[in-house]
């Protein structure tokens, strides 16, 4: 990817209206086109590096736009390893965007989304999976995904990277030593060596990517359906977990026609819940169609909450409900005990079974901590030495670094020549040059750093 010489400028603060606006630019003019419009209060011509000043901002004819705050961060001693200026004014629009207009006018390029880090990036400051950390920590929907994300900005997961990295060079140069006299031999004790350094490494592999699922779960949240025939409490059970009257709650069964999404964090892990139409046979169309994208729903689930009326016994349409989720993990809620209790058949008896009281709160704590466990397993975000991924880039690289080994051992083992064998561990140094960057190709990174928000 190419090196950026220009000075880009945009705001690095949320449009809308705060008490702070901040505008950042970086590139060899920054301080430059800082010095075209701001007037430290102190007089000084020259700037120091790091130090915050305050003054004001005036545009072409001495026009006063703001009172400001304003910060030079010289080269390399900054975010993008460039010269870096940034304006604190009031947080505005109109002010903000007449600051931005200025340095535009002035000769500074609006910046693409994430290019700021995109320089840090490509001077060397930060790898790619630390690039990629910074979004993850803005989009942090819990304390357990912060700290992972915040672990990976710190280089943990590129530490791990580099270690096996610097292993599998090793081992390559040992083998290489043998290519220029193909008749001879790798010596057993050496041969052992290089066996025992790559399966080592392999067996770190296939540690990381056991992880994935508990880092996905961190990271994405998981999707927890409620599902179950109408008028069986599926609504007042969303709106008692999450404590406010999200969905409509009346006697009047279908009243939910269409799917109702909420967002809740739960024992640390982040919940997307998803409240559906009632499931039962229906003619009328549009609750047809409700139902419809109920059933759809359950295949993307990661937990199905099946109510039912536990004070009667099950329907037809509690059957069709219970046949839905086959596949799926799934917990039985049996609602509304407050009016008796009714067993169960013996062939739900397998299916986790909670029984709750909504309209009364009994039995909520309780589902909350058997949704939670179910899932503490998985994704509870605890972090040993090994680092946990949650990117499916970050996976799919780390398989094929597993695969290109695999292939290794196999070669080896079938008396492979030299020469191939240092062919699949240059394609297993290549897919953990992906995750770092230093194999990346340009198009991945194009799309890794347009998810970014403009500013960053």
């Amino acid at each position: 990817m190419q090196q950026y010489e220009d000075t880009i400028v945009a705001p690095a603060t949320a449009p809308g209206e705060g008490g702070i606006g901040i505008i950042r630019l970086s590139g060899p003019c920054a301080e430059e086109f800082l010095q075209s419009f701001f007037r430290p209060t102190s007089g000084e011509k020259s700037l120091q590096s790091h130090r915050l000043y305050h003054g004001k901002f005036f545009g072409p004819g001495e026009h006063l736009i703001d009172e400001v705050m304003a910060v030079v961060m010289r080269a390399p001693r900054s975010y993008t390893r460039e010269d870096v200026a940034e304006v604190h004014c009031h947080g505005g629009n109109l002010v903000v965007r007449r600051i931005l207009d200025h340095f535009i006018e002035a000769g500074a390029r609006l910046a693409t989304p994430g290019e700021f880090t995109l320089r840090a990036f490509l001077k060397g400051r930060i790898d790619l999976t630390e690039a990629e950390a910074v979004i993850e920590v803005i989009r942090s929907r819990s304390e357990k995904a912060c700290s992972l994300a915040l672990s990976q900005l710190d280089g943990k997961l590129s530490r791990t990277v580099y270690r096996f990295r610097d292993l599998l060079q090793e081992q390559l140069a040992l083998i290489e030593a043998y290519i220029d006299f193909p008749e001879e031999d790798i010596e057993l004790p050496l041969l052992r060596r290089i066996e025992e350094g790559v399966a080592g490494i392999q067996g770190e592999i296939e540690q990381i990517l056991q992880s994935f699922d508990a880092g996905r779960i961190l990271r994405e949240g998981l999707s927890v359906l409620i599902l179950g025939r109408p008028n069986v409490g599926k609504s007042s059970l969303l709106n008692a977990l999450l404590g406010e009257a999200r969905a409509i709650v009346t006697e009047i069964p279908g009243t939910t026609r269409d799917t109702i999404e909420e967002n809740l964090v739960l024992g640390g892990i982040p919940l997307r819940l998803v409240d559906t139409a009632g499931v039962r046979h229906t003619e009328d169309p549009v609750e047809r169609e409700g139902v419809k994208r109920a059933r759809e729903k359950v295949r993307f689930a990661d937990l199905v909450l099946l109510v039912v009326d536990g004070s009667r016994p099950l329907e037809d349409d509690d059957y069709l409900a219970i046949e839905a989720c086959q596949g799926v993990r799934t917990i039985i809620v049996a609602n509304k005990t407050d009016l008796g209790q009714h067993p169960l058949p013996s062939k739900v008896e397998p299916i986790p079974l909670v029984l709750t009281s909504v309209h009364c709160g009994d039995g909520l704590e309780e589902l909350q901590r058997h949704m939670v466990e179910m899932f503490t397993s998985e994704g509870n975000g605890e972090q040993g030495e090994s680092p946990m991924i949650t990117d499916r880039r970050h996976r799919q690289a780390l398989v094929h670094c597993r695969q290109a080994l695999i292939r290794f051992f196999e070669g080896m083992s079938g008396g492979m020549g030299h020469e191939f064998l240092a062919l699949e561990l240059r394609e297993a140094l290549s897919a953990l040059g992906e995750i770092t960057g230093e194999t990346t190709p340009d198009q991945i990174l194009e799309k890794i750093f347009s998810k970014f928000c403009i500013g960053k």
